[in-house]
């Protein structure tokens, strides 16, 4: 089975980075659209509508209308400044649940709870009943399957019982451990709600106090850009709760689906080394017989 590289697992918050900053640029180099919506008629049109009879008085109101005409703005600056502190943590929020989903890819996965190889050394030094150095394997082996089989054998000479409960002890600070790496997407999935309520709350704020001051004269693109900021807000809150939640879940499915397979297969090679320890002891050591009475 293919193995990803080990400086690939250690990395996986500089992936999870360059795919946010990918993700960045090809927004700016494609999103390069007026953002002034509510703009006036250009200036070429009104001139051509109107037709005055002074061709030069025409010609002077068209170079101050050009002049005056507002600079276009690209939808990707537009996001940042409506955005503002509250956008820039949701994005630093992001980034750590992007981090965070692809290192769990890298780490949730059957061959990494239970490496191929180990599984195949151990099963051979059953074979050849040495049973010190598969010890030794599974002591110097951080895997699941490893710390399974090291804590059933280190009980196994007190009976099977007692190995098989010492490894469903184990499996389950395994599963307590691991269960914390994905308890942060839960948080994501709670916190980014809360947040985007929190940019609605301003921005609608921002519009009411606008249209409460008195004495003033009300400007609608003063309204509309607090009425955008809290909807903007509102959708990048829930644009990061909705995948946390999704992986937070899926991540929970595969944690348990690993696990009992994992336990299962220790379970399984505890049972076969228990039965050819007995099995294999030598003829010449029988048991000691009883005293003569």
């Amino acid at each position: 089975m293919l193995q990803v590289p080990t400086f690939l697992r250690r990395r996986a918050w500089l992936t999870g980075l360059l795919a946010i900053a990918c993700l960045i640029a090809g927004l700016h180099l494609t999103s390069s659209v007026p953002s002034a919506w509510a703009q006036a008629p250009k200036a070429d049109e009104v001139a051509e509508d109107a037709k005055p009879a002074d061709g030069a008085k025409a010609e002077g109101e068209k170079k101050e209308s050009e002049a005056a005409e507002p600079e276009e703005e690209s939808a990707f600056w537009w996001l940042i400044k409506t955005s503002g502190a509250i956008g820039a943590l949701l994005l630093v929020l992001s980034i750590y649940f992007v981090a965070t989903t692809v290192r769990l890819f890298f780490e949730f996965r059957q061959d990494v709870a239970a490496p191929p190889e180990i599984v195949e050394k151990c099963e051979e030094f059953v074979k050849a009943r040495d049973y010190q150095s598969m010890y030794r394997l599974v002591k110097e082996d951080t895997s699941m399957y490893s710390l399974l089989i090291a804590a059933g054998i280190t009980e196994l000479p007190q009976g099977l019982a007692e190995a098989r409960d010492a490894m469903d002890r184990t499996n389950e600070t395994l599963v307590v451990e691991m269960e914390k790496k994905i308890s942060m997407l839960a948080v994501l999935g709670s916190l980014g709600p809360m947040i985007g309520l929190l940019g609605t709350l301003k921005g609608m704020i921002a519009s009411f106090s606008v249209i409460a001051r008195p004495g003033s004269v009300i400007k609608p693109e003063e309204v509309a850009l607090g009425i955008s900021e809290a909807l903007l807000l509102t959708m990048e809150g829930v644009g990061l709760s909705v995948p946390a939640i999704f992986f937070f879940a899926f991540f929970r499915n595969r944690l348990m689906t690993i696990s009992s397979n994992t336990a299962l297969m220790a379970d399984e090679f505890i049972r076969r080394m228990h039965t050819s320890a007995r099995s294999g002891r030598p003829a010449a050591a029988p048991a000691p017989a009883a005293p003569p009475s």
